[in-house]
């Protein structure tokens, strides 16, 4: 199991670093860039950093991470807020309804828990590698 993990300030900037830190990575586990795939990837990505700056505004970085294993790729953000999102149908808003269509192509999930190391939380995607 292959775990890559960079913080990124939260601000103006964050989702282009945390996009360009993931997609750096791609080439290590297994990803093809430019592939539709990579693009869910990358979108999902995008979506949980622009809900970190829009929830979680005090958080001063968003640790975000992919972890590859197992025939999965798991994307994490987290973030200090400790408040969970509401993953029931309707209560979603649109980039996190978003997220969990991406993730349900790649037959894979949305889930957040309380961060193991901090106050926060960790929303977790899953998608089985095509």
């Amino acid at each position: 199991m292959r775990r890559h993990v960079v913080s990124v300030p939260v601000g103006p900037e964050a989702v282009r670093l945390a996009r360009e830190a993931v997609a750096g990575r791609f080439g290590e586990v297994g990803v093809a860039p430019g592939s539709a795939f990579a693009d869910a990837v990358l979108l999902v990505v995008s979506e949980l950093v622009v809900n970190v700056l829009r929830h979680a505004p005090r958080s001063p970085v968003a640790d975000v991470g992919i972890t590859v294993g197992a025939g999965q790729l798991v994307v994490g953000v987290a973030d200090a807020d400790p408040c969970l999102p509401d993953f029931e149908p309707g209560a979603m808003g649109a980039g996190l309804q978003l997220v969990a269509e991406l993730a349900g192509e790649y037959d894979g999930d949305v889930s957040a828990e309380p961060a193991i190391d901090h106050d926060g939380k960790v929303v977790l995607v899953s998608f089985r590698m095509p």
